[in-house]
């Protein structure tokens, strides 16, 4: 493989919708590991929900993200990450007035792995 198909970017990455006006853009779509940068406009959430399999780390890019974590709430600030081992119970929300970017990722892919339980 050429080093310039291995430099990944928005403009070069599958972008997708999610939620309420959401992006996402695929940096890393295997199997094994995904690696997605994400924006989250101002007043979004996601759906509650786990993984059965996936591990997954969140790095915040910019903004301030709200982490729903079972029954605790943690607010991280951009340069910060936090670990979400699976079948976990979380959730992200921006409740800032900026937009809210941050890098997932998982091991093995989320794909046909979710389970939402609500909200």
């Amino acid at each position: 493989m050429k080093s310039h198909q291995l430099i990944r970017s928005r403009d070069h990455s599958a972008h997708y919708t999610w939620g309420d006006q959401c992006d996402g853009w695929f940096m890393v779509n295997s199997p094994e590991l995904t690696i997605i940068e994400e924006r989250m406009p101002p007043g979004t959430a996601e759906r509650t929900h786990y993984h059965q399999h996936a591990e997954q780390f969140f790095r915040l890019l910019s903004g301030v993200a709200t982490f729903v974590l079972s029954e605790e709430t943690i607010t991280l600030e951009a340069g910060s990450g936090i670990y979400i081992p699976p079948h976990t119970i979380h959730q992200i929300r921006n409740d800032n007035a900026e937009d809210l970017v941050f890098l997932v990722i998982s091991r093995p892919s989320t794909r046909g792995d979710r389970i939402e339980t609500g909200g």
